[in-house]
């Protein structure tokens, strides 16, 4: 049976790849360009909304139709019942509802995962998969490339609040460090974006959609993955899906279109390939697809009716992710839009100097974030710095409430069990309210909103961070790499015991780099075509 664009349902592909995100994007791209017929397969739809390419709306995404909305459960060691985890659901993946800031991670993130147990993944062996896919807009050097699909771009007219912020982190003693992707990462300064011309440039916009036109790539959106389909032999051989989805085409396609473009219906339940299923559903979607298809703790699938084809003890577990509290401030003077994104400056610095790599990355908002009990600013009046902890110890779990697809699994991340986790984060908060109250931001400083002046006491802070604690969106570690026995996955990013079959996404990371996971996310993904094609 053939779809309306000339693809035909029973066909085989040569590779499946579950979800359209920062991983499944690039991988889609390298296997095409290397020759190899893919099924790009995602949930959601079109990247239509034009809040998505336009970077001053990314916060409209949240709760929209592209995000899943995911929620937590109640935090146990938090004073905040549940913490709303966006995630994109639409062409692109998150990559399309973040904040588009390129940060890679320290050094030490990646020697770390060599070390315990990731073979081939230190730092001087993933530069060379960072510079590939970059378009550095200064151009090539030593920890940069030029030419890669995906634009990175430096903030060339920064808000006047945020340069003022990176003037208090230097009168603060915090060095300035223009670019935190070369040698070091330490230091306060302008963040990198994915963004040109003034426009979002998601995985999907710069890896995938330029060949959206070509034979070798068959696109289906609005098509949930409902389990894996293995052959006789275990080996992972396709996917079925829960309904029935769309194939996309390059002649219907338009990115800045207000309505959904017309497509095909795919219409077969299953997909199949000869080579790898891969899957890139993220720190969520992956173990729960590869919970509804018999992997996992087999003592959690059985009492679900799933029947275990590989008990793999690790899918759902190691789940952790960055946290921060905001500081509020209302302006003294008017805060000027942005016209990069909603967060332009940052900074990274370790609570204790003997870490080798920095815990805390408190950022500026020129937006005056709201917090929940507190008076709400309108824009232009307030601002907020954000102390946060990118180096959590705690460790959380996934894990699946009914053996249906539709519904969304259970999440808790344990935020703040490890008490190292909550006294890195007052460290944080103390940083931040300190440079906040720094002589660079006298002009613009009127008062402390939230939580207010008379919060002083590590106590004090630690309540008010308990109860506004708020997340990255950095959740990372579900499927992860390794050798030992709660690994999911190889250093080559295969899944234990199952043929045919890898994971390539945050959800693979060991524990989660220093700062945002975008790129390395996209790292990760160019790894894993390279894997694939060289294997």
């Amino acid at each position: 049976m053939a779809a309306s664009d000339g693809t035909t349902a029973g066909e085989e592909f040569d590779h499946i790849i579950v979800g359209a995100g920062s991983a499944g994007c690039v991988i889609a791209r390298r296997l095409v360009d290397a020759g190899r017929k893919v099924a790009l397969v995602e949930a959601g739809g079109p990247d239509t909304n034009p809040a998505i390419h336009d970077p001053l709306r990314a916060w409209e995404l949240w709760n929209s139709q592209e995000d899943w909305a995911y929620l937590t459960e109640p935090q146990e060691h938090s004073l905040k019942t549940s913490l709303s985890w966006p995630r994109g659901k639409v062409l692109g993946g998150s990559s399309a509802l973040n904040g588009m800031i390129y940060i890679r991670g320290a050094k030490a993130d990646f020697d770390n995962w060599a070390y315990n147990g990731a073979a081939g993944w230190s730092y001087d062996q993933v530069l060379p998969f960072f510079k590939k896919s970059e378009d550095f807009e200064e151009g090539a050097s030593h920890y940069h490339g030029a030419g890669g699909p995906l634009p990175v771009t430096r903030i060339h007219e920064p808000n006047p609040a945020s340069l003022a912020f990176l003037e208090a982190c230097a009168g603060y003693g915090v060095p300035l460090n223009d670019d935190p992707n070369a040698d070091s990462i330490l230091g306060a300064g302008l963040t990198h974006l994915t963004v040109r011309n003034g426009r979002r440039m998601s995985a999907w916009t710069s890896f995938a959609q330029p060949v959206l036109d070509s034979p070798l790539l068959t696109v289906i959106t609005g098509a949930q993955v409902a389990r894996l389909v293995f052959d006789g032999t275990g080996r992972a051989a396709g996917v079925r899906l829960a309904g029935t989805g769309r194939v996309l085409s390059s002649r219907t396609y338009a990115a800045d279109s207000t309505a959904a473009p017309a497509s095909g219906e795919w219409p077969a339940a299953e997909l199949r390939c000869s080579g790898d299923v891969i899957v890139c559903g993220g720190t969520i979607g992956s173990p729960q697809l590869l919970l509804l298809s018999g992997i996992g703790p087999a003592d959690d699938l059985r009492p679900l009716g799933i029947e275990v084809m590989a008990d793999l003890p690790g899918v759902g577990a190691n789940l952790h992710d960055h946290f921060l509290a905001t500081i509020l401030y209302e302006s003294a003077r008017r805060v000027p839009e942005g016209k990069s994104n909603m967060l332009e400056a940052h900074l990274f610095a370790p609570s204790d100097p003997g870490l080798p790599a920095p815990d805390l990355q408190p950022l500026m908002s020129h937006f005056p974030m709201p917090v929940e009990g507190y008076p709400v600013l309108d824009y232009g009046n307030g601002y907020a710095i954000v102390p946060g902890v990118i180096r959590p110890l705690s460790r959380g779990r996934l894990w699946l409430r009914a053996a249906d697809p539709a519904a969304h699994p259970a999440i808790d991340p344990h935020y703040l069990e490890e008490p190292a986790d909550l006294k890195a984060l007052v460290a944080a908060f103390r940083l931040a309210r300190e440079i906040g109250e720094g002589q660079a931001l006298k002009d613009w400083r009127a008062r402390e909103i939230a939580p207010g002046p008379d919060v002083r006491t590590d106590e004090d802070i630690t309540e008010y961070a308990m109860r506004n604690l708020i997340t990255y969106h950095h959740q990372a570690g579900t499927c992860r790499m390794g050798i030992d026995a709660m690994a999911v996955t190889t250093p080559d990013l295969r899944v234990h015991g199952v043929p045919g079959l890898r994971v390539a996404d945050a959800s693979v990371m060991p524990a989660v780099t220093s700062g945002n996971t975008n790129a390395p996310t996209i790292m990760i993904a160019e790894r894993c075509a390279d894997f694939v094609l060289t294997s």
